[in-house]
């Protein structure tokens, strides 16, 4: 199965990972290089470090508006993209593009905390559990059916940055 990979944060990382020691992952999509640091020097992303330490092209479009991004994607005539954290609404053109759609790894239970922080959010209301969704994604920001989802308790004194780890491992 031909992958696609989008992701850009240290949470991406490990299901990247995973779908590399599972099929050809023939691509990997990441946000562009960001200035970072007192120095403000460009700085990859940890998904880019990954893939470029696999072997695995890296592409990193600002956006999918632009004719010639889509037909980048078109033409790696992927299977399946799988989408963590990745930073970038995919239009409607690019979600029809793999044969079997794209799968977003989202880190909460749908459909509470759609969207961006769902760990912070979590936290910050006080849920005792929250867990790890993978959905097949639409036009809609996580709207999309439920393929899989599982399930942990939020400890007491559990730091945004423990959980963060342990539902990034769950992905």
């Amino acid at each position: 199965m031909r992958i696609v990979f989008a992701g850009t944060p240290e949470f991406a990382v490990p299901c990247l990972r995973a779908a590399a020691s599972r099929g050809e992952v023939v691509a990997a999509y990441t946000q562009p290089d960001r200035p970072a640091g007192r120095g403000r020097a460009l700085a990859p992303s940890p998904v880019k470090l990954e893939a470029v330490q696999r072997g695995i092209p890296v592409h990193q479009p600002e956006n999918f508006r632009s004719a010639a991004a889509r037909a980048e994607l078109r033409a790696l005539k992927p299977d399946l993209m799988v989408v963590v954290a990745y930073g970038l609404i995919l239009p409607q053109s690019v979600l029809d593009i793999p044969e079997h759609g794209c799968w977003n790894v989202h880190a909460s239970l749908l459909p509470r905390w759609r969207g961006a922080a769902p760990i912070q959010r979590a936290i910050e209301a006080g849920d005792t559990r929250t867990g790890v969704c993978l959905m097949q994604m639409e036009k809609g920001l996580d709207t999309g059916p439920v393929l899989l989802a599982q399930a942990i308790d939020i400890g007491p004194a559990e730091t945004g940055g423990q959980l963060h780890d342990r539902l990034a491992e769950l992905g």
